[in-house]
């Protein structure tokens, strides 16, 4: 049986999708409407560092042992008296937590917080937006967030797109199953439905076709 490599595989099934929505309406469910839309670029409590994240790590009453740091390609950090800790895949608050049982070793009961000033997310927890946008992107997840504001983001639809044939695909953690709910995206941007804007999980997939005529 021949192999198809895994990125050959994941471009096949997004021109799939991309056919698919081209081609008739919607068949996938529906998404109940956002309560509110997210205004907020703060990361939520389980948001899960990232390579090429921007994180300030604050001791209190020891700044000296604090910093600025950049998360590394290869997902770990440099601090004061710390030198190679993983970040890439903790919480800022387990990173804290493991930032502070080494420092005890040298100060009494340190107290240390983690910020991420730029987030740019997990490959599991960004949101992928491909098809018929002004900037197909990748973009972090960040709390609350909604399509309004992924599609603030890219730039909005592009001339030709079929926003009211867009699909989001959506991956269940924890079975690995997926599953796709239809978008109203022209409805929203171009009619001002607000009802059609939704919210938003990490490592969701916006497919956006275009018009065949």
């Amino acid at each position: 049986m021949m192999r198809v490599p895994a990125k050959s595989g994941l471009t096949l099934i997004l021109a799939a999708a991309l056919g698919a929505c081209a081609t008739g309406g919607g068949t996938g469910e529906s998404l109940p409407p956002a309560s509110f839309v997210g205004t907020s670029d703060q990361v939520g409590e389980n948001y899960q560092i990232g390579a090429l994240d921007q994180l300030t790590v604050f001791v209190w009453r020891n700044p000296e042992l604090g910093a600025r740091v950049q998360v590394r390609p290869d997902g770990r950090i440099t601090t004061p008296l710390i030198t190679d800790m993983v970040a890439v895949g903790k919480t800022p608050a387990q990173l804290a937590e493991d930032i502070r049982a080494i420092l005890a070793q040298y100060i009494q009961d340190p107290l240390v917080s983690v910020m991420v000033d730029q987030p740019q997310g997990t490959f599991a927890q960004q949101i992928r937006i491909v098809g018929a946008t002004e900037r197909p992107a990748a973009i972090p997840y960040r709390a609350n967030m909604t399509l309004l504001d992924a599609m603030i983001a890219v730039g909005g639809l592009s001339e030709y797109a079929a926003g009211d044939r867009a699909r989001l695909v959506r991956t269940d953690r924890g079975s690995g199953a997926q599953r796709e709910y239809d978008l109203k995206i022209a409805s929203l941007l171009r009619r001002g439905d607000v009802s059609a804007n939704v919210r938003l999980e990490p490592g969701d997939v916006i497919i956006i076709p275009e018009s065949m005529f």
